[in-house]
């Protein structure tokens, strides 16, 4: 009982040096390979690991003038390469861990090779420390010494020595046991790639908020000295200019959004048509050409637009060759019915890939109701109405809450492309503003915070939804 608790305790602390190990590849403030002030500041172990031109964009002159030996930077990037390598095979052997005895040893074994290879690459980072350190122009290399090795060198010696006990406290195998692992841990391990992306590219971000309090500019960094606390909280609404420029983008969001949501049925409706049809591979044919825009980039879209709609495109010259017009028109400059536009190509890229969701729920009604309804009497329409249509509102009412939640996040991509001079005005939602604000103009605080004031906005309405779904459904989605 006593050992059981002590390797318990032991793979506690192996799996969160693992994890935190692995995290820290990513964080650019905690990188061992910055041995120089030539190396970018917003560079990771894991970046300066596996893209050497990253690495080493700022040594030309360094490498000309005979300062720095390419050597020393080969070195450099194969340890921060070799480093990595060490923490993801320790990661491996920590998601072993939960298995049979068997596959804790493996796990453990893995680990212990994952720690000898990080070793081995916080060795190479120091030499080469070490070497650049020795440079003939001190001043312009600028040899940096930080306490990120230090860091990796005791995560490492930590998971070294966990995996060394436990090896020496489990008791040996049977050899004819079979690799197994409790259905609950699978099931973990199954989503733990999705939960890692999820952190990656939903909560990372949000470390990005701190730009918001600083009157920042691409290339500075952030110090107490360019801190101004609100300062671009209160311009966004004290300025008259922006605070048109908001007024106009929210009245473009809120249309196009409203008229998405207004029209959030036709999947569900297309779905019920589709399956109505009996001929199984006009079905199958029909749902692969609808469903095939949606894999298909707004670029590729707005070429296919402007080679119907523009001058010189397909109508123009069809309405010039009958007589319609005399001169090629471009349609696509026309600020006329601009949401309509964007609505129509909208349902046409995503019409098939949204009736996903409704054709995987038709199959799941339980047959015998449409059968029952055929021996009553019940026409085609009767039962789609009176039994489809009802098994399908659950599904629609929660992708509905999930649209309201998302009514200010309607993309960039499809307005970006169609925008020209003519249409700006009607065609330039939230997103494409605060992108607009951040790359065109160089605004990035100001963007920050818009980006900031929509996300809170977003929640706020996913939680109303919520509760309005609460009360109409009696459960809600979340």
């Amino acid at each position: 009982m006593k050992v059981k608790k002590v390797t318990s305790s032991l793979y506690f602390i192996q799996r969160i040096s693992s994890l935190i190990g692995v995290i820290l590849l990513f964080i650019p403030a905690i990188n061992p390979s910055r041995i120089s002030g030539l190396i970018g500041k917003n560079l990771s172990i894991f970046t300066s690991g596996f893209f050497y031109s990253r690495l080493t964009q700022n040594f030309g002159r360094a490498f000309s003038k005979g300062w720095v030996g390419t050597m020393t930077t080969q070195v450099l990037f194969l340890s921060s390469m070799i480093v990595c390598i060490g923490f993801i095979i320790c990661a491996a052997g920590a998601c072993l861990s939960p298995g049979c005895l068997k596959m804790k040893k493996q796990g453990n074994i893995l680990s212990v090779i994952g720690t000898v290879l990080a070793l081995i690459g916080a060795y190479g980072i120091r030499w080469s420390q070490i070497d650049i350190k020795g440079t003939s122009n001190p001043d312009k290399v600028q040899p940096m010494e930080s306490n990120a090795l230090l860091i990796f060198i005791v995560l490492t010696l930590l998971i070294l020595l966990t995996s060394l006990f436990l090896l020496i406290l489990l008791p040996k195998p049977d050899k004819n046991e079979k690799y197994e692992m409790e259905t609950k841990y699978k099931l973990f391990l199954l989503i733990m790639p999705f939960l890692i992306l999820c952190f990656v590219f939903s909560y990372l971000p949000l470390f990005g908020w701190r730009y918001a309090f600083f009157d920042y500019k691409a290339g500075d960094s952030l110090s107490l000295d360019n801190f101004v606390g609100f300062k671009w909280f209160t311009y966004l609404f004290q300025n008259k200019s922006t605070r048109g420029d908001i007024v106009r983008v929210l009245r473009n969001t809120l249309a196009m959004s409203g008229l998405g949501l207004a029209t959030s049925w036709c999947a569900m409706a297309f779905a019920i048509f589709l399956c109505e049809i009996k001929s199984l591979r006009l079905r199958r044919f029909i749902q692969t050409i609808t469903t095939i825009p949606n894999f298909i980039s707004w670029v590729l879209v707005f070429a296919v637009a402007f080679s119907i709609f523009s001058t010189d495109g397909f109508l123009s010259s069809i309405l010039i060759k009958y007589g319609v017009i005399d001169n090629g028109v471009n349609y696509l400059m026309s600020n006329n019915h601009m949401w309509l536009k964007m609505l129509a190509w909208g349902m046409w890229k995503g019409l098939g890939w949204s009736a996903i969701i409704y054709i995987a729920a038709i199959s799941g009604i339980d047959q015998q109701l449409f059968e029952a309804a055929t021996v009553d009497g019940a026409g085609r329409f009767q039962r789609m109405w009176h039994i489809t249509v009802p098994s399908l509102l659950p599904t629609f009412l929660v992708l509905l809450v999930m649209a309201i939640a998302g009514i200010l996040s309607n993309g960039m991509d499809q307005y970006l492309v169609f925008q020209n001079a003519y249409n700006t005005d009607t065609v330039t939602v939230l997103d494409l503003y605060v992108y607009k604000l951040g790359i065109n103009n160089g605004k990035i605080p100001l963007a920050t915070v818009v980006g900031m004031a929509k996300s809170i906005v977003s929640i706020i309405l996913l939680f109303g939804a919520n509760k309005v779904s609460k009360i109409i459904r009696g459960n809600s989605i979340i």
